[in-house]
């Protein structure tokens, strides 16, 4: 389940230099092993050691070997630098699509495979913007506050398995969103004063979606069912669904109905105390123009 910000769970499998490591346990990595076997099979047909293959491609030896082991996910630009200096016509830089779901941490592509699936999502946060709603540079201006801090290379990997996500609002038929945002969230310049400003565009911009609702909740609104911590609640076509909130349940994921049915009654609570919709993109203007 989401949780706007970062946490361990969002950076697992992320690695150093220029390859992400790979949990062996992880259902991608029969295809890491793929491609890393196969650019071996190139370099040894090319009767290249991995000294000086290493020296051409211009990355150290240690990772070439980890990567032709599938130990480490290859990014998009090795991948390029090896077809070149095999001479390999594009058929190495080809293999870019098979590793393009294994470059995100496992529980970024388990949330990814649910809101795939979802007819209704429904979100509050209170600290955070949701993920879904984040522009590139806001979620990566979010992930950076996170201490202790990731490296460079866990942050711009966590950005891209976020911005992944947006692909929902491309889905037909649409499903459902409904996002609660606390009036701190649009106010707090997370990144500086201008990506605050296109954070709040992007809002707009989303807001104003037919399958999206956004609301505000003012820090002045006197009841706030949603003091207990963020919540999200996915539903699926076969009705089935599940949802978290933070203090509930020991803060895991539910199914069951009868707690996901607390869940979703707070939420609906939730909504009631929020503007309206229209209320919230207008509030959310006036933001802007003061930003």
């Amino acid at each position: 389940m989401d949780s706007g910000t970062t946490d361990a769970a969002e950076a697992a499998g992320a690695g150093d230099e220029d390859g992400w490591e790979v949990d062996p346990e992880d259902e991608i990595a029969p295809v890491v092993r793929m491609v890393g076997s196969r650019m071996k099979g190139w370099r040894e047909g090319a009767g290249m050691r991995v000294v000086d293959f290493a020296n051409a491609v211009g990355y150290g030896e240690d990772l070439v070997r980890k990567i032709e082991r599938g130990e480490r996910i290859a990014r998009p630009e090795y991948l390029d630098k090896v077809d070149a200096v095999l001479r390999a016509g594009g058929k190495l830089a080809a293999l870019k699509e098979d590793l393009a779901a294994a470059q995100y941490p496992k529980k970024i592509r388990d949330l990814a495979r649910m809101e795939a699936q979802a007819a209704e999502l429904c979100a509050y946060g209170n600290h955070n913007l949701h993920g879904l709603v984040q522009t590139k540079e806001y979620a990566r201006a979010l992930i950076g506050t996170r201490r202790p801090a990731y490296s460079p290379d866990e942050v711009e990997r966590m950005v891209a398995g976020r911005m992944a996500r947006h692909s929902i609002f491309e889905r037909s038929p649409a499903p459902e969103l409904s996002f609660v945002l606390e009036e701190v969230t649009l106010r707090r310049p997370i990144g500086g004063r201008m990506v605050l400003r296109g954070q709040l565009e992007h809002l707009l911009e989303v807001g104003r979606l037919r399958n999206v609702e956004i609301q505000v909740m003012p820090t002045a609104t006197e009841d706030n069912a949603g003091m207990g911590g963020e919540l999200q609640t996915l539903r699926f076509r076969d009705g089935s669904g599940v949802g978290r909130q933070d203090g509930a349940f020991a803060g895991r994921p539910v199914s069951d109905p009868r707690r996901l049915r607390i869940i979703e009654l707070r939420y609906g609570i939730i909504r009631a105390q929020a503007l309206t919709p229209r209320e919230s993109l207008a509030y959310i203007k006036d933001v802007l123009g003061e930003t």
